[in-house]
């Protein structure tokens, strides 16, 4: 049996999609809550690293597909915050030996619309119409289900029928990643 987990990160809302190979097929969104304790640099560091501590706990997985940052957002709050998260959450899968692949935002989006600059409600309707056996609660969950599904093709199990607009996106992905021994 091949795991492949399709991880949205946030610091308020982590999505997460498991596919396997046996045919299942399960979408969820951890929510982490408000900021606990006071705003140092301790109390920050403590959220992230519980956040990371629990959105890797998941055992058996061949292949994290997760969703890069949007580097072409305009700044706001919590920027450094979700950019710490991500590489803490990156060290952490490694360091577990989880082969992790980074799907960049346009090239989700390309996969799940066949267009690079969709809106995250374009790739939800999208998602719900391709996989509507799914119950799929929100834009989180849809970017996992997209970053799963994209993993499960790279492996040769995919759970969708697609263009070949939409296809192309999966060029656009560094699919090799360092084998940890």
């Amino acid at each position: 049996m091949t795991r492949v987990l399709g991880l949205d990160l946030s610091l308020a809302a982590t999505g997460l999609a498991l596919i396997d190979t046996d045919d299942r097929l399960v979408v969820d969104t951890w929510t982490h809550g408000t900021k606990p304790g006071p705003d140092t640099i301790t109390g920050r560091l403590t959220r992230l690293d519980a956040i990371t501590s629990q959105v890797t706990c998941l055992d058996r997985i061949d292949l994290v597909v997760i969703e890069g940052p949007s580097l072409g957002q305009r700044a706001q709050s919590g920027t450094f915050e979700r950019a710490g998260l991500w590489w803490l959450t990156v060290n952490r899968l490694d360091q577990d030996g989880v082969r992790v692949v980074e799907v960049p935002p346009s090239t989700l989006k390309r996969y799940a619309t066949g267009k690079g600059n969709a809106s995250k409600d374009a790739v939800l309707l999208a998602v719900a119409r391709r996989y509507p056996h799914v119950d799929v609660k929100s834009n989180d969950e849809a970017d996992a289900l997209v970053l799963a599904a994209m993993g499960a093709r790279h492996l040769g199990a995919p759970v969708d029928d697609l263009p070949k607009g939409h296809l192309a996106a999966m060029d656009a992905v560094a699919w090799t990643t360092k084998e940890v021994a």
